[in-house]
């Protein structure tokens, strides 16, 4: 694995998990634009959502399962947002799928 986040879960980066299965590992985010800015990453390197095969598409109710768990432990599940990236120019900066949930504080319309 060869980005970022791929050296966090081959254990070669630190980082502040919260939660980890087999298939995905959830961080706080090192920059974080709420009180809650978690990331959940795919253990399994896709460079964006869209380039998640058919095959593997169980994986996204893994994240919505955790989405909506980490929600609720965090204290933000009536007002967060989920969200990813998927091109430069919708600001994706690394090319391993991940999604960021947000929240505990207003965040205010999208561009």
């Amino acid at each position: 694995m060869s980005t970022i986040f791929g050296k966090i879960i081959q254990g070669d980066l630190p980082a502040d998990k919260v939660f980890e299965s087999a298939t995905l590992l959830v961080i706080k985010d090192i920059s974080p634009k709420a009180p809650v800015h978690l990331l959940l990453i795919p253990k399994k390197e896709y460079p964006s959502f869209q380039e998640v095969p058919k095959s593997d598409h169980s994986l996204m109710v893994e994240v919505i399962e955790v989405a909506q768990m980490l929600a609720e432990k965090f204290r933000v599940a009536d007002n967060y947002r989920l969200l990813t990236n998927i091109g430069t120019k919708a600001g994706q900066s690394v090319f391993h799928l991940h999604f960021h949930l947000i929240g505990g504080k207003a965040l205010g319309p999208m561009a």
